[in-house]
């Protein structure tokens, strides 16, 4: 186990948030833009391969998927009324073949909503009531395989109070290749308390400090509390950062950076059997894990740097709820880290690991025997290409 150091710096004319919560708000109904909307619909396609279903692409289990008979096909997610729509979100199985060309269409109408050139992850486009939505796979290769075709409604308007004057554009939702470049701070907030968000928190590509001791105390408040269904999105968090960031619930982490890992970078509690989603960013510098699965469901990690860090990813082995947990993890890039992700085989909870750099040396996928809570799980060893660590040796790559 490493030995963390705590770096406690504070940047001089940091702004002051007034009191020791910042709330959030989103004017929005109650069905809002975190709410899975294929989840209880229906779907169908053009064309599947032999073993796979349009269903499971609604299911929410990352570990079952359609896949077209070629390298062309279409699958649709439909409800019996209209239905308001802004983004999707499709999370792919490895192995299968590759999507070089795609269209989003209203099948309603033929429109195209959203269309590009390389596999998609998050889409985002106008928003639109319509009946049935199609993703379209125009040119790839073999035979993909998507999970999951998850569809969400409008997000509502801007934040009624916020960090900065105005949020910054959001990055793409392909965060690119990580290269372990550090971004650049464009100011300093000083906060004493929890920031709780709902909705869309965006920093600004600002740090944020200081909560916590730096240390690995678990008693420690999180410096930012994500609600069901919020994203946070362009922050770095400073140190101490107390115990990070908490997602209540199904959350969206986007180019999110810590400077140095509390004693854990994020928590993800959700227990609807959603996804949350780690898109971008980074973190350095932490003594056990980056990121702490306590809830069920799927978290999704892509585009990620960890330096310096005991875990990439935990699936809990030991909390009062002993819940089926999956990881996905794709393109990242590790230096310096003792494993990539420990799951616990006996609670059947898997790991999908594709396009992962290491520099160094790690366990990719550590497999343990999740135990009651105040017990200790015990290491059962690394896994490869089975039922709970789904990783070919050929989708990692040492330095």
């Amino acid at each position: 186990m490493r030995r963390k150091v705590a770096s406690r710096w504070l940047a001089g004319g940091a702004a002051v948030v007034a009191g020791t919560v910042v709330a959030l708000a989103l004017q929005i109904p109650s069905a809002s833009a975190a709410t899975n909307l294929s989840l209880g619909a229906g779907a169908d396609g053009s064309s599947k391969a032999s073993g796979t279903s349009y269903g499971n692409v609604i299911d929410g289990n990352a570990s079952t998927y359609w896949s077209p008979s070629g390298p062309t096909g279409t699958v649709s997610v439909k409800w019996d009324s209209a239905t308001t729509l802004s983004s999707a979100v499709i999370v792919q199985a490895s192995g299968g073949g590759s999507i070089s060309g795609w269209q989003l269409k209203n099948y309603d109408t033929g429109a195209v909503l959203a269309s590009g050139s390389s596999a998609p992850s998050t889409i985002t486009f106008s928003s639109t009531s319509l009946k049935k939505v199609s993703f379209v796979i125009t040119s790839g290769s073999g035979t993909p395989r998507i999970a999951e075709f998850e569809t969400y409604s409008s997000g509502g308007s801007n934040p009624t109070t916020g960090p900065t004057s105005g949020p910054t554009s959001s990055p793409t939702s392909n965060p690119g290749t990580p290269t372990g470049a550090w971004p650049s701070s464009t100011g300093s907030v000083n906060i004493s308390g929890t920031v709780n968000v709902s909705g869309t928190f965006d920093g600004g590509m600002k740090t944020y400090c200081c909560v916590g001791d730096g240390g690995q105390g678990e008693s420690q408040d999180p410096m930012f509390k994500i609600a069901n269904g919020g994203t946070l999105q362009n922050v770095i968090l400073g140190s101490p950062a107390g115990d990070g960031v908490h997602c209540e619930g199904t959350c969206t982490l986007r180019n999110v950076w810590w400077n140095d890992i509390g004693e854990d970078a994020a928590t993800f509690k959700q227990t609807n059997g959603g996804t949350s989603y780690v898109i971008g960013g980074g973190a350095r510098s932490g003594s056990d894990k980056a990121f702490q699965h306590n809830g069920n469901g799927t978290v999704n990690i892509s585009g990620f740097y960890l330096k310096g860090s005991g875990k990439l990813y935990r699936a809990c082995g030991n909390c009062s709820t002993s819940y089926t947990r999956n990881v996905r993890i794709d393109n990242v890039l590790v230096d310096d880290i003792d494993m990539l992700a420990g799951i616990n085989s006996n609670w059947n909870d898997t790991a999908t690991i594709t396009r992962v750099v290491v520099i160094g040396s790690a366990t990719i996928c550590g497999k343990y025997k999740g135990v009651p809570k105040g017990s200790e799980p015990s290491y059962l060893g690394e896994g490869w290409n089975d039922a709970n660590c789904k990783v070919n040796r050929s989708d990692v790559t040492f330095r």
